[in-house]
């Protein structure tokens, strides 16, 4: 999933895909990366904290 946000020229960015146990994450410039994969929970927790709802 690419953010609505994302200028497309490369930038800072992340991809992140989700299944039933994990959402995984990587730098979308790096497509053969590393991939941080982290529970849904965490995820959750995550979002929270960056939108100041923690």
């Amino acid at each position: 999933m690419k953010s609505n946000y994302s200028a497309g020229d490369g930038g800072q960015c992340v991809e992140i895909a989700r299944t039933d146990t994990w959402v995984h994450v990587r730098d979308s410039k790096r497509a053969v990366g590393p991939i941080l994969a982290i529970s849904p929970t965490e995820w959750i927790a995550f979002l929270r904290l960056a939108a100041g709802r923690s």
